[in-house]
């Protein structure tokens, strides 16, 4: 296939897409068109490494240097292309309008969806111009010595980027299609048809399958010990733990509060009350202390402690001394450490310790890093269920809520996300009880967010969907 062959293949497509052509070379054809598109296939820009084709937005220049997002092929060679690369790129003359877009998380992570194919490569920040994706340079060196010219001259501007092999890729036009529908989506091309064949391409993209969360975490704490269950409100964290439960002969289980002690937890000494014609104490053997008690004298049994809303208490001084005993990989050691009227080196090797911590209430204990060593930290995601009969679950809405962190919550602000719980509801009653849901619980909760700082390029979008949904608004 020549790069012209190729040029053509990819506009029909796009054009299947919704692209409307500006222009046709250096004229303009259509002012209402939604790109310029550039051809620059002529056999002196392979010879300088220069030659690309692409799609730009429909407010650039036809010729000479552009600014923002543009869907860019760079072909290897203009009589028979062997590999090309297929990238979203960024005019050399950086952002004009695509600056806020190129620094909503959406994008990348729509984009990002396209990472199951080999030889695929994104930077960490889409609003990022200046360096260069590394491992795209390093595999265009080592293994495409034609791209080189070319990928070396625009590597900065190469947010996300495939290189297509027409030798080693299966069906490598299709790859092609597929980062060309994601840009279509993007730039939100096309009538209704043509959105839905856009879906349609992209709907061939595989999606990672949902683990089997119970399985992995049982597998993981069976493994490791000591194990942390961190998520949003919601998404079923102390529900999994005691499911998990079921699996121990023994279960302790203890949620902690901001008041929790040492004495409360671990070991100490209360007033003996039994007595009142004097002053004494008594030792008070804290949830630990039984558990690893109990694990002791019973060597043949799996003892479980679940510590719900671990990072609700000061864990320095709930844990104090203790926190030394919490290391799955202790080997041998000399030294003990006193739990009341014991010793220890190490907990026993029965008792194994499964915490749950909200990751959304940013009023909690901070937990630091030594902690985080010695527990596997196991994060449950938002994510579709089938519930139990007589119950519903509003994927719809669900969906909305889910869209919109997609598209702006940072990485951290994905945490906040509202889970399952909030939208499974009576199914005989399913219509009012989700607007109520949404009216006293969802609204609340995501006005305290934007209250904090979190999630305030989403405003606009909250306050449109609890309008549609509710026909009440988030502000008067």
């Amino acid at each position: 296939m020549t790069a012209e062959e190729l040029f053509d293949i990819v506009l029909k497509k796009a054009k299947e897409y919704g692209l409307v052509a500006k222009n046709d070379g250096r004229t303009i054809i259509e002012p209402k068109g939604n790109s310029i598109i550039r051809n620059n296939l002529i056999p002196a820009s392979f010879s300088d490494g220069s030659a690309y084709f692409g799609f730009l937005s429909s407010e650039e220049e036809t010729a000479g240097p552009y600014s923002d997002f543009s869907f860019v092929v760079f072909p290897d060679n203009r009589e028979n292309v062997q590999a090309c690369v297929v990238s979203l790129g960024v005019g050399s003359s950086g952002f004009r309008n695509d600056y806020q877009l190129a620094s909503t998380p959406g994008i990348r992570r729509l984009f990002l969806k396209l990472n199951y194919q080999n030889n695929s490569f994104f930077k960490t920040s889409f609003d990022d111009i200046e360096s260069a994706s590394s491992d795209l340079v390093k595999e265009i060196r080592e293994n495409y010595n034609s791209l080189k010219t070319v990928i070396e001259s625009y590597k900065t501007v190469l947010p996300a980027s495939k290189i297509v092999d027409f030798e080693k890729d299966s069906n490598p036009e299709n790859i092609i299609y597929t980062w060309l529908a994601t840009y279509a989506k993007m730039r939100s091309w096309g009538t209704a048809p043509q959105k839905k064949l856009i879906e349609s391409q992209l709907q061939e993209t595989p999606t990672p399958q949902l683990p089997n969360e119970e399985k992995e975490i049982s597998g993981l704490l069976y493994q490791r010990k000591y194990v942390v269950l961190q998520g949003a409100p919601g998404t079923g964290k102390t529900y999994t733990a005691l499911k998990i439960s079921k699996e121990y002969q023994k279960v302790f289980f203890e949620q902690f509060h901001a008041e929790t002690s040492y004495s409360d937890f671990v070991y100490g000494l209360e007033p003996n009350l039994e007595d009142k014609s004097k002053v004494s104490f008594r030792a008070k053997e804290g949830i630990l202390y039984q558990a690893i008690k109990y694990a002791k004298e019973h060597k043949s049994e799996r003892v479980l402690l679940i510590i719900d809303e671990i990072n609700r208490a000061n864990l320095s001084n709930v844990l104090g001394p203790v926190f030394y005993l919490f290391e799955y990989h202790s080997g041998d050691r000399i030294v003990k450490t006193k739990v009341g009227d014991m010793e220890l080196e190490k907990l026993p090797e029965n008792l194994f310790v499964l915490a749950t911590m909200n990751t959304a209430d940013r009023s909690l204990a901070v937990v630091d890093f030594a902690l985080r060593r010695r527990f596997a930290w196991y994060t449950l995601r938002p994510h579709e269920i089938n519930p139990e009969q007589g119950l519903v679950f509003m994927k719809k809405i669900y969906n909305k809520f889910s869209d919109i962190f997609f598209e702006y919550a940072s990485d951290d602000e994905l945490n906040l996300q509202p889970d399952q719980s909030y939208f499974i509801v009576n199914k005989d009653d399913k219509d009012n009880e989700i607007k109520e849901r949404m009216v006293y619980e969802l609204m609340p909760l995501i006005k305290e967010y934007l209250a904090e700082g979190y999630l305030l390029k989403a405003k606009d979008s909250f306050c449109d969907l609890f309008l549609k949904e509710t026909g009440l608004l988030m502000y008067e």
